[in-house]
Parts: C-alpha cells; structure tokens; sequence
C-alpha cells in the first residue's frame, strides 16, 4: 500500500523550479503560526480570557460597591485579592446551558432594601458593557434584576460564591443563532461565560453577583484587528520575498549558471568560470569540484586521443609486413623453400610483435588503473637502475635521490617498460 502510495506520487508530481520550491516552503512555514492560533484556539482563548478578564474586574467593582451599600457596611473590611483565569477551550468543562431559576419566596426586607439601592448602579454597568447581571442573597435568591421569588441553589457557581470563592464556568448558549459565514469554525461561538462573585462584608457572605456575557466572536476579533493582521500578512510576505531574493542569489543563480557550464563542457567547449562570490559556501565548493572535473575530462580525452594515435602508429609497421609478407606469398607460388621459410619467419616475429604490444597495453591500462596504496613506498631510482641495465637503449639515471611514490614496484616498471 506504501508502495503504490509513493508510485502514485511520482507520477503525479510536479516539476517544481528550485524558485518555486522555496518561496512555497516560506510561504508555509509562516502560515503554520496563523494555522496553529486558528486551530490550536490560541488566539480564540486569548478573546475567552480578555472576556472573562472584563467580567471579573467588573464583578469586583460591584462588588465593592455592593459591600459598601450594605446597611453597616462603611468602614467594613472588604475582601480583595488575585484571581487566577483557568479557562482553555481544549481543557475546561462545558457544562449544559444554565437551567431556569426555581421558585425561593422568603427574602428578607434588608436583602430587597440593600437589592434596591444597588439595582441602579447594575442596570447602569449591564448596559454599558452588555452583560447580564443579577444580585443574589446569600441562599442564592434574586433580590435584584430578576425574577423575583426565584433563584439558583443549585447552580456550581453559586454554590462555590456562597462559600466565599468566585468562580467562572463555560455553558452552552441555547439562545444562540449564527450570524456569519464561517462562524461554525469557533468553538466559542455558541458559549456563554458565567462568573460569580461572594459581596463579603465583615468576613460574611452577604450576596452573590452573577454575571453572564458571550465571548467575543473569533471573526468579529479578526474583523476588528483586520487592519493589524493585514499589515502583518504584508510585512511578512515581504520578508518571504525579501529572503527568497537572497537564497536565490546565494543558490539557485549559481546552480543555473554552473548547469550552463556543464552543458557547454559537455558539447566540446566552454569551461566551468569562477563561483559567483555571493554563492554559499558550498555552492562554491561545488564550483571547484566541477572545475576540477572539467579539467581531469579534458586532460583524459587528450591522453585517450594521442593514446589512439600512438597505438595505431605502433601496430601499422607489424601489420604492413605482415600484408606485404602475405601477398608475396600469394603472388609468388612458386617461391623456393629458403624465401618462404624467410617470410613465414617475418610473418611470426610481426605477430610476436603485435602480442607483445597487445600484452604491453594491458599492462599499461592496469598501471593506469591502480590506485594509491597505503604504507606503499617505491623507490624510483632503484626501479631506474634496473630498467636501465636491461634496455638496449641509452637510460640516463639522475644522481640525486628521486622521492618515493606511493604506487606498487610492478607498476612502474611497466610505465617505464612501455615507454
């Protein structure tokens, strides 16, 4: 099945130019942040949070204010301190939209009096900042902005309230209706943020404020940072174009121009120039390389070409007697014994000839073949000396010591035979 997947691929895949390939490779590795915000709820947390953030300060407002309309309450000791937010929509718990409030009649006359004087002050901040806000008496009644002879008892966050901790909780919307496009790709958009606050005075529970508000929407957040994001989207797309600007300069300039090299090298002319200096490293190393190739190709079609020559110039002398011997054979039937046998004989010495230079190649294409050999150390003019004494040509030895090559004894001696 890899198999078949992978044979598929490299039918189907594209011829890229190396341009291409980077400015892709860019593009995506820029988009991977936005994705990961987008999918990771990075970015829609942060709108959970900035919610949630403006029900607690407003809750702690109230609640200072409540604490301080409460009958006895100037001077009283309010509590105050940190609240640390926990809300992540991959880790908190949804809990079903919040129940209709049960039937609780029985407030006192202190509660609805004290309900009363802060209910202005409430309706004012529910306006303003659109969230829903409801004052309860410590057994989780509604003494204000609710029905009344009605609460939550029942409620988590109430409960923790009454116990003098305030709390946040996500719950479904069910009055929740979708009013854009793409809205479905939050996972907010049908939540609802409740967060309750204990009024503590005098280190007693006194009432609970209940505050509810939809979060902010990830695309109306999008929508209204768009100037923001557009510019960033801008200036990073720049910066793609910018670096893919330089690597192409640094790489795929180079290797074009080295590919040129090559292809005029390979058709018989031309030679690999000097790497640009704005190539990488690399790339330039991969110039010299190219160079040095081209030039170890040229001296070896030069030494095959000349190579060529010699051995035709050495086997037309044996074969030239060895034709001439032939025809006068033919020509002259009745040649006697001695001439015969004189031809014949220059026949066999130009065959032994020609073997011995058919011998003398292979031994000169296995020199030609060997490689340098570790701890090998021939000594030059010892192999000199010899070929010398069995010349019958004129070898001049040098007197001063020649240095040690790094090739076996059998492989000079037949470059040196050979000459």
């Amino acid at each position: 099945m890899i198999g078949a997947a992978k044979a598929f691929v490299r039918r189907h895949w594209p011829r890229l130019r190396l341009r291409t390939i980077l400015l892709a490779t860019f593009v995506f590795v820029a988009a991977l942040p936005g994705v990961g915000a987008l999918f990771l709820r990075v970015y829609e947390n942060s709108l959970l949070r900035q919610t949630e953030t403006e029900l607690v300060a407003q809750s702690a407002a109230l609640a200072a204010v409540a604490a301080r309309d409460w009958p006895g309450g100037e001077g009283a000791g309010i509590v105050r301190g940190g609240y640390a937010s926990d809300l992540d929509l991959r880790l908190s718990r949804i809990l079903p939209e919040r129940p209709a409030p049960v039937a609780m009649p029985g407030a006192d006359r202190r509660s609805l009096a004290w309900a009363g004087e802060v209910a202005p002050v409430l309706a004012m901040t529910a306006a303003t900042t659109l969230a829903s806000i409801q004052l309860l008496d410590p057994q989780g009644r509604i003494v204000a902005r609710g029905p009344a002879g009605t609460g939550y008892p029942g409620l988590p966050e109430v409960q923790a309230a009454r116990e003098g901790r305030a709390v946040t909780t996500l719950r479904r919307n069910g009055a929740y209706r979708q009013h854009y496009p793409l809205e479905w790709l939050s996972r907010a958009s049908d939540l609802r943020i409740h967060h309750a606050r204990p009024v503590i005075v005098g280190g007693r529970v006194v009432g609970v404020l209940l505050l509810a508000r939809s979060p902010r929407s990830l695309f109306v957040g999008l929508y209204e940072d768009r100037g923001k994001i557009a510019f960033g989207i801008v200036a990073i797309f720049v910066t793609l174009v910018a670096l893919s600007g330089l690597l192409s300069r640094g790489i795929v300039r180079p290797v074009e121009a080295l590919r040129d090299a090559t292809r005029a090298v390979a058709g018989g002319g031309g030679s690999v120039p000097e790497p640009p200096p704005t190539a990488a490293i690399e790339i330039q190393a991969l110039y010299r390389d190219f160079g040095a190739m081209a030039e170890a190709i040229a001296h070896r079609s030069r030494y095959l070409r000349d190579f060529a020559h010699a051995v035709s110039h050495e086997f037309k002398t044996p074969l030239a007697g060895i034709r001439g011997a032939v025809e006068l054979l033919q020509d002259h039937g009745d040649m006697g014994l001695d001439d015969r046998a004189r031809f014949l004989s220059n026949i066999a010495a130009d065959a032994d000839r020609l073997n011995l230079l058919v011998s003398r190649l292979l031994e000169l294409a296995r020199a030609d073949m060997a490689t340098r050999e570790a701890g090998v150390a021939t000594d030059l003019s010892d192999v000199l000396a010899q070929a010398a004494d069995a010349s019958v040509l004129a070898v001049t030895v040098p007197d001063e010591p020649l240095p040690r090559v790094a090739v076996p004894r059998g492989v000079v001696e037949t470059a040196l035979s050979t000459l």
